[in-house]
């Protein structure tokens, strides 16, 4: 049993200002380990209610329970890490020592993990871009709103009512302060310890309810008060560690991935400050949110976990009779057939129709009373679009409409009738999160300036990029008449990973501006982010500033977090989950890319693309197509690679430029391809004909080439000479741009050529460059 607090303690902890982290494990304390709360510290339990939230501090006049537990709260909160790194408890018996009153509390604090799984497979099970948009709404409406709203009553969500009729006693055991984060997809919270399996149970319910196919998964588990510093206080502890670092279980456990300052270190023996480092890096609440991920998933290959009588691990099985029509997906059952009220009188399952309706309302479409038939009472509660918060960040003076199909989009592009997917995810986040983030609150803020830079990256990437567009509708439209429309379909943004449909003209740039945004805003918002190793840029980059030769130095301070992408620019009537399938892939092969540079002291991103014409050019995976359609390998020959993707963000930058001389030189498109075509007959046969090429053009066209492609790319390594249209890449291997630039020619677009979609009384307006109207900064 604790000591009773002095009055000077008291009064201390009386005055802790109740940041969220406080507040909850105050919270959950007071509450206790059943499901009624401990009488004792009602008191607490109201004034936590009353004060939450504001700058006030509790009322000193607590009962004795209420002041024993803020006090223990604060002490818990008071471990000082630099004291931990100096003198670090070596066995369970220090840490018990050290910390009695901690170490002896009974209470355990509840935690859960739970979220969509498999959310691909649900949102892209149909090929219809209105079900896409509509399942991408439904499920951010779930993460954003709906799972907030369990703890937070303030928020208006369609799911309240029922979740306080189905749980009526979580529904009092939960404030909003115990949500650590819910942005990414995932929700990770604090629970008294008695709620956890029904909140898991909660969360897994509203999935179901809402989209009736979706998968997902929630799992809990309860942890002493001292497992929030220290992790999972069980033996073997540190004194062990140090006994047997190279043990082999050991070695799996603790041993971390090679931080940022260390990459020098190379094989060298590990001290034994190493050592304590790694186990502390280790045993902090991150062991905690790593214990429920292993169990999250379990659960989500349908496992049954421990200490649960029953098991939610399977989805719902639906009617799929031979003889039965389907709906329009072609994956279950049709319910209802809409007759005379909609084009072509589709055939919906209740799923199917949720998620058309869901798009229609996210696009302000008008979708009469054709859904009553379809969906009953089911209500869609408030739906945002992506596209209209975008337009909050960076409005537009024009009444500017959402595109509703990919033709709209496509019709922006130069040419017309392209589209480009850009698929992109964060870099280096599950390192930064093991090593770095140790305690709740930092998970909570983590969480929230990932997503702000992802969210306001994307934003400001679109307005850098993309103008609203005077579209006139065709036949194959379904829009009535001509007007401005913003040419572009955010389908997701996650914690720290964006799906985007744009023109396929503008694919690689805004996917550039994408990805060095999200460095800029976390590198200037907080110093904590800053990477202060820095690297050979000619080591890393295959692209020179032109004309220059000497060593160039393109970057002040790199960012410990980056943003990798793939973006596939293909035709407008190209198969969405087809599409999507290669895109992801694009994405593997960038993120292997930034992963190999990371050893060179290179942390920033990378990009994939591949410039798809015909839907049937890739029948496999793109790198079985690189390897057997644009590798030329033979005995007692180099190595030829018709292809140099993956790029880093400074080589896209170059290939761009590059791109956009060879446009504005006015070069023959067809003595481009001859090039092309003659790199398959060798190396030495394609810079034969690459120079006589070369020697045929007008000076001011033969310098421009040498400058932005000779010079610029094709510098040889042991003198200052070039072997162009060639790079040597090592190990007797040879790549080249020169396919890829050819494949983007057609999508630069002519400098001299007037703006595309331009009404002749309705000129295009660019939305304002201004920084977002949120003045909301990042901090540490």
């Amino acid at each position: 049993m604790v000591n009773i607090p002095s009055k000077l303690s008291q009064a201390t902890a009386a005055k802790t200002p109740l940041d969220n982290t406080f507040t909850a494990i105050a919270w959950c304390l007071a509450w206790g380990d059943q499901l009624d709360p401990l009488p004792d510290s009602e008191d607490l339990r109201t004034a936590i209610k009353k004060v939450a939230g504001t700058s006030e501090h509790l009322d000193v006049g607590l009962s004795m329970q209420s002041q024993t537990i803020l006090e223990r709260v604060r002490s818990l909160q008071s471990i000082n890490q630099n004291d931990l790194d100096s003198d670090y408890p070596r066995t369970l018996d220090d840490v018990k020592q050290r910390f009695p009153s901690l170490y002896s509390e009974k209470a355990h604090i509840g935690l859960v993990l739970g979220g969509a799984t498999k959310i691909k497979q649900y949102v892209f099970e149909s090929a219809n871009l209105q079900d896409i948009r509509g399942a991408s709404a439904l499920l951010d409406r779930i993460n954003l709103v709906d799972l907030k709203s369990f703890f937070d009553a303030q928020i208006e969500s369609t799911v309240r009512s029922w979740f306080i009729k189905a749980f009526p006693q979580l529904a009092e055991a939960l404030i909003p302060e115990l949500i650590i984060y819910s942005t990414g997809g995932n929700i990770l919270a604090f629970c008294p310890a008695a709620y956890v399996h029904q909140l898991a149970d909660a969360i897994e319910q509203c999935y179901t309810r809402e989209t009736l196919t979706a998968n997902s998964a929630a799992v809990g588990d309860t942890f002493k008060l001292l497992e929030l510093r220290f992790g999972h206080l069980r033996a073997p502890w540190l004194q062990q560690y140090l006994d047997y670092p190279d043990h082999p279980i050991f070695q799996a456990y603790y041993d971390q991935p090679i931080e940022v300052d260390d990459v020098n270190k190379g094989n060298e023996q590990l001290t034994e400050a190493d050592l304590i480092r790694q186990f502390s890096d280790r045993k902090s609440f991150s062991e905690l949110v790593t214990h429920l991920t292993i169990r999250f998933n379990q659960r989500r290959s349908g496992n049954s976990l421990p200490h649960r009588n029953k098991t939610r691990a399977y989805p719902p099985m639906f009617e799929t009779h031979g003889y039965l029509h389907r709906d329009d997906s072609d994956r279950r059952s049709s319910t209802v057939r809409i007759m005379g009220r909609m084009p072509d009188s589709p055939k919906f399952s209740e799923p199917s129709a949720r998620k058309y309706f869901m798009g229609q309302k996210a696009k302000r479409d008008d979708p009469k009373d054709w859904w009553k038939e379809a969906i009953g009472d089911w209500k869609t509660g408030d739906v945002e679009s992506w596209v209209q918060r975008f337009l909050k960040v960076f409005p537009c003076n024009r009444d500017v409409a959402e595109a509703r199909s990919l033709p709209e989009i496509a019709a922006a592009s130069t040419p017309s009738g392209y589209v480009a997917y850009i698929y992109a995810d964060g870099n280096n986040i599950g390192g930064y999160i093991q090593n770095r983030i140790k305690t709740p609150d930092a998970y909570r803020q983590f969480s929230e300036n990932v997503f702000y830079a992802t969210e306001q990256s994307v934003y400001r990437a679109i307005a850098q990029h993309i103008e609203p567009t005077w579209y006139k509708p065709t036949s194959r439209s379904s829009r009535q008449r001509e007007g401005l429309i913003y040419p572009f379909e955010i389908l997701t943004i996650g914690g720290d990973d964006v799906l985007l449909i744009v023109p396929g003209d503008k694919g690689l740039a805004i996917a550039k501006t994408l990805s060095e945004t999200f460095e800029t805003i976390l590198r200037d918002q907080s110093s904590v982010y800053h990477q202060t190793r820095t690297y050979t840029p000619d080591e890393v980059h295959r692209y020179r500033f032109p004309g220059r030769h000497q060593q160039a130095t393109i970057q002040d301070s790199q960012c410990q977090l980056s943003m990798s992408a793939g973006v596939l620019i293909t035709a407008e009537n190209t198969p969405i989950y087809y599409a999507e399938r290669l895109v992801s892939q694009l994405l593997k092969s960038a993120k292997r890319k930034a992963k190999a540079l990371k050893k060179q002291g290179y942390f920033g991103g990378t990009i994939d693309f591949l410039t798809l014409k015909s839907v049937t050019m890739i029948s496999s995976n793109i790198d079985d197509f690189r390897a057997q359609g644009l590798t030329r390998e033979r005995p007692d020959h180099p190595k030829l690679k018709l292809y140099s993707a993956p790029y880093t963000l400074h080589e896209i930058g170059g290939l761009l430029k590059t791109a956009q001389i060879l446009k504005d030189s006015k070069l023959p498109p067809s003595q481009l391809y001859q090039i092309r075509g003659l790199l398959e007959d060798g190396k030495k046969t394609a810079m034969l004909n690459y120079r006589y090429f070369r020697a045929r053009l007008n000076e001011r066209n033969g310098v421009l080439l040498d400058q932005h492609f000779d010079q610029a790319w094709c510098w040889a390594k042991s003198n200052g000479g070039t072997l162009a249209p060639w790079r040597n890449g090592g190990n007797r291997t040879y790549e080249t741009i020169w396919r890829e630039l050819v494949d983007l020619y057609a999508f630069v677009p002519d400098s001299n050529a007037p703006r595309k979609g331009q009404s002749p009384t309705s000129p295009n307006k660019q939305p304002p460059k201004k920084q977002p109207s949120n003045p909301q900064k990042l901090r540490a």
